[in-house]
C-alpha cells in the first residue's frame, strides 16, 4: 500500500500578514504586495516560480523563515 503526499498549495499565506518595511517582503510569506496583489491572476507555473524563490528572498533579506502552513485534516 502507497500513500500518496498531499498536493502542495497554491499559496505560500499562511495568514501571518506584514509587510517588512526594508525589505518590503510579506513576513509570513515572502512575497511582495506587488505578488500578492495579482497572486490570483498569475498563471499557475508563475505561482510556483515564485513560491520556489521564497525561502531564498527571506534568507538574503535576514528574515525569519516562518513555519509552513499546517493543513487540516478532515476526518469522520
Amino acid at each position: 500500500m502507497t500513500q500518496e503526499t498531499p498536493p502542495k498549495p497554491d499559496t505560500p499565506c499562511i495568514a501571518v500578514c506584514f509587510i517588512d518595511p526594508a525589505s518590503q517582503l510579506c513576513l509570513g510569506c515572502g512575497r511582495t504586495l506587488a505578488e500578492i496583489a495579482r497572486w490570483h491572476q498569475m498563471e499557475r507555473s508563475e505561482r510556483l516560480s515564485v513560491m520556489a524563490t521564497l525561502h531564498q528572498r527571506m534568507t538574503d533579506a535576514g528574515l525569519p523563515i516562518p513555519a509552513p502552513r499546517k493543513r487540516r485534516e478532515t476526518g469522520a
